[in-house]
């Protein structure tokens, strides 16, 4: 069984919930660990259609305390214990910003991901990829992966959040393109980089909640990963009460088949090993 899930946001983002109601579900998953992970402010220009940038850097001083304060709870009372992370979106062209976002507080670990090519948010108006062809996907995936290896690069990070995340509006031909070496051989140095950084590769469930319908990253990453002892740690990228732990049992037996024993978290930047129970 699972029993910790790394990727969590609130309300003071995108999110529906508190972190007090998330940790509730939490405990209710049976979860012996989650880290909450809201997303950092990110600078304008950056933008999405539905923007939540102002909420969240109102409300980020509260978000904080409030979850310092379930993680000092739960190691006074026991049960699940809280860690205190944020997904950070790496931004090419804003990396002093992303830098001192990292810094901006006493993290126990820092999730990376790549939203954003250029200024465009690919992960906005879906209906965009209707129009693009094979050949324009494919460079858009080839430019997504650059940019995965620019944040890596940045030693920032100790997980690198839906790895094919990129996928998430034209799966079909993400998988054509997949299917061949040169996509084999980027996602492969990617990969060894990731694990030479220090970091793990997450394994998520939020793909089977998205238009693609299927778990981040594709059987490739996990063939790959495994072969170059690349570390994963789970995640449901929880947004309501509802996901928290969301598809878990999948998770596992996905991880398994590809003969992963332990997911791995992180505490002040100090990996921690959870081998896989039964």
């Amino acid at each position: 069984m699972i029993r910790v899930d790394l990727h969590m946001h609130t309300r003071y983002s995108h999110g529906r919930d508190d972190p007090q109601a998330m940790y509730a579900a939490a405990q209710a998953a049976g979860l012996e660990l989650m880290g909450f992970s809201e997303h950092s402010p990110r600078p304008c220009g950056y933008d999405y259609t539905r923007e939540y940038r102002e909420q969240l850097r109102e409300s980020l001083p509260r978000y904080v305390s409030e979850v310092a304060a379930l993680k000092e709870k739960a190691a006074r009372e026991g049960g699940c214990q809280v860690l205190f992370g944020m997904e950070m979106d790496w931004l090419d062209g804003a990396e002093a910003f992303v830098r001192e976002a990292c810094a901006a507080c006493p993290f126990d670990y820092l999730i990376g991901s790549v939203h954003f090519l250029g200024n465009w948010g690919y992960d906005d108006v879906l209906e965009t990829w209707d129009s693009f062809s094979q050949g324009e996907c494919e460079q858009h995936y080839r430019d997504y992966f650059a940019a995965w290896r620019r944040m890596i690069a940045s030693g920032l990070f100790n997980i690198a959040a839906h790895p094919d995340l990129i996928k998430i509006a034209s799966v079909d031909r993400f998988h054509r393109w997949l299917n061949t070496s040169a996509a084999e051989e980027l996602v492969g140095t990617a990969l060894r980089e990731l694990r030479d950084a220090g970091m793990a590769m997450e394994v998520s469930s939020a793909g089977l909640r998205k238009p693609c319908r299927e778990i981040y990253p594709a059987p490739l990453f996990m063939r790959l990963a495994r072969e170059l002892n690349v570390p994963i740690a789970f995640a449901s990228d929880a947004h309501t009460t509802d996901d928290v732990a969301y598809g878990f049992p999948r998770l596992l037996t996905y991880a398994r088949a590809f003969g992963f024993t332990e997911s791995v978290s992180f505490c002040k930047g100090q990996l921690r090993r959870h081998p896989f129970g039964m």
